[in-house]
Formats: C-alpha cells, sequence, structure tokens
C-alpha cells in the first residue's frame, strides 16, 4: 500500500513540475518561435552586406536581462543572467527566472533573440527512453479480454467531463445489462468542495443498495442536478440511504478530513471511500475508465464508449453491433451535445 501510495505522489510531483515549468517559461518560448524567423531572415540580410555591426558579450547579457523583464513575464518577476558566451555563431544567455535556468540565445548584431535551441537527436532519444519506460502509450494499450468484461469508470459527482462520461455510458449500460460486470467508482479527492463530496456519499449509498435504481438515479441527476427531486423519481429509500452516509461517513472520516485542511496532503479534500481501488489503478482524475484492470481510452459518445468496452469480450455479443449515438453528450449537467472530441478530465 506504501508503494502504491508513494508511487501516485511521485506522478504527481512529477506532473506539478512540469505544469510550473511550462509555464514560467510559456512566453519566452512562444516569443522564441516569432523571433527566430525574425533571425534567419535577418540572417539572409546580413549576407549582403560587407560589414557587420556586433555588440559585445557583456551586452548581449545586459540586453537580454533587459528585453525578458520588459516584454515576457509578469511586472516584478525576478531576472538574473546566470552566465553567457559564444555559441554556434550566437550569444548563448542562461537566465535564472524564479529559480528556473532558462537558455536563450541573441544573434551577434543584438537583434534578434529566441530561446533555447531544439536538438532533434536528443528529443527522439529522450521519446524512445519514455516509451520504453512507460509502455505504449494510452491509445495503443491493449484491453485484456475476459467472458464478462469489469468496466469501473472513477468520476467526481460535480466534475463536468465525469457528468459528461456517465451520459454516454448509460445507453451502453442499458445495452449490455448484465453481460457486463459494471461499476461507477468515486476519485479519491474531490475538487468541487463539500457539495461534491455530500453528493458522491449520496451516490454511493444507492448504488450499494440498488444499482439499477442508481442508473435511475443518474438519469435524472445528470440531466437537472437537483438531487433530492431525484431521490424522489427514482423511488430511493431516503431514511436508509441517509442512514448509509451518516455511517459511511464516520467510517472514512470522510467529513472530518474536509474541515481538516491540514491534513488534505494537497489542495483539494480526500474522499477515501474507494481508496484501495484508486490506488490499485494509479487513478488521477475524473473520469476514468478501467477495462479489465487496464485504464482504458476512449471518445465519450455512446457507440465510441460501446466499441471500448466490447473490445474487453473474449466473444463480443450481439448487442455490441447494435448502433448507439455518436454524439457525446455535453459536459456538466443537462441534455445538449457537444462537438468537441478533447478528452478533457478533472485532475490535480
Amino acid at each position: 500500500m506504501m508503494e502504491e501510495e508513494k508511487k501516485k505522489e511521485d506522478r504527481k510531483e512529477a506532473k506539478k513540475e512540469k505544469m510550473n515549468k511550462n509555464k514560467v517559461a510559456n512566453l519566452i518560448m512562444l516569443a522564441g518561435v516569432f523571433f527566430a524567423v525574425g533571425f534567419f531572415i535577418s540572417q539572409g540580410n546580413l549576407l549582403n552586406k560587407e560589414q557587420k555591426t556586433y555588440i559585445t558579450l557583456e551586452e548581449a547579457r545586459e540586453k537580454t536581462e533587459n528585453f525578458i523583464t520588459e516584454n515576457l513575464v509578469q511586472p516584478g518577476t525576478e531576472i538574473k543572467v546566470k552566465g553567457a558566451n559564444e555559441e554556434r555563431g550566437l550569444y548563448k544567455v542562461v537566465v535564472m527566472v524564479q529559480d528556473q535556468e532558462i537558455e536563450t540565445y541573441i544573434t551577434k548584431d543584438g537583434k534578434d533573440f529566441f530561446p533555447q535551441a531544439i536538438n532533434i537527436e536528443e528529443i527522439e532519444e529522450q521519446k524512445s527512453q519514455d516509451e520504453e519506460a512507460l509502455g505504449a502509450p494510452q491509445s495503443q494499450v491493449e484491453v485484456p479480454k475476459q467472458a464478462k468484461p469489469v468496466v469501473e469508470t472513477f468520476v467526481m459527482s460535480y466534475c463536468p467531463y465525469g457528468t459528461q462520461v456517465q451520459k454516454g455510458l448509460l445507453p451502453v449500460i442499458n445495452l449490455l445489462k448484465d453481460k457486463i460486470d459494471f461499476d461507477f467508482k468515486f476519485v479519491n479527492y474531490a475538487m468541487h468542495d463539500k457539495k461534491e463530496i455530500d453528493e458522491n456519499l449520496v451516490q454511493y449509498c444507492i448504488n450499494e443498495d440498488n444499482q439499477q435504481g442508481y442508473y435511475k438515479y443518474l438519469e435524472c441527476f445528470l440531466a437537472s442536478d437537483d438531487s433530492k427531486a431525484c431521490l424522489a423519481k427514482a423511488g430511493v429509500d431516503q431514511v436508509k440511504i441517509n442512514q448509509c452516509v451518516t455511517t459511511t461517513d464516520n467510517k472514512y472520516g470522510v467529513t472530518k478530513a474536509y474541515e481538516d485542511k491540514d491534513s488534505w496532503g494537497g489542495q483539494f479534500p480526500p474522499f477515501n471511500v474507494q481508496e484501495e481501488d484508486n490506488l490499485k489503478y494509479g487513478v488521477q482524475g475524473s473520469p476514468t475508465i478501467v477495462i479489465n484492470g487496464v485504464e482504458a481510452s476512449s471518445a465519450r459518445d455512446p457507440q465510441s464508449l460501446l466499441a471500448t468496452i466490447c473490445n474487453g469480450f473474449e466473444e463480443a455479443p450481439a448487442e455490441c453491433a447494435q448502433a448507439l449515438s455518436t454524439d457525446a453528450p455535453a459536459p456538466g449537467f443537462g441534455e445538449g451535445t457537444t462537438a468537441s472530441t478533447a478528452a478533457v478530465d478533472c485532475a490535480e
């Protein structure tokens, strides 16, 4: 268990570090694209001149620092030149931006600036090493086949992309019925404050008591975001569910953890009701679809979700050949659709 938790934390830290690095350097990199084009144009023009005027290395340091400070970062951002030297017919100036080291280049005439040159061979080699270490890309991961596929979908009840997948999956669940072993589960943290924790508990308890009643409740809730009305519409025994919510909350310390922010271990409160399954599959956000123990990727329209799940059968039943809607449900609540195919999720 401790090893799984460490792996999860390592993945989160790596992701945060990468996002922070990209955020700091983004403006510099974007500017570099345009200035690089200008550099090659100006180099062509310089070739036609018999005499060139170059700035000194110290002037290149000063000019780079001033240019970044005045044009590429927020006012007040600390910029410091760490070093400079001549490289490949250019001045290479290494700057520190908020404790991040960034390599930049400026032409010797001081007219064109762009960021670090990209070594194609190094990038290709690193990509090869990453793919070897991490395995095949998600889209190429082969789902193991079983006579009766086990499908587990992790969501947050107020994540708009989790609700989008739930809406896309309900027609598939209704079609395949007991030919698959399906379950909705909850990500082990909540990004949408106390209302999400409360709703997660309600849905967990309905699902534990009566799965078919839970699907009926979901159809109403995903359309209206009205839990109270949907509980009544689905014919849920609210006294029984309230007792379950209290018992589950006390057992896993959900509300207690929410109120003790020092115990969060991140910027969002934990929801540890299904912590073991989250750690087992390395769940990072909502939605996450796991088929036969392997995380699977799919578009979010019912037809694509059906095809993805049916790929987990040893022998696909006749239902897998039926046609469902190819329109992806709109994120969030309501009954609309979206033309977007972006696989967006809610994740730290």
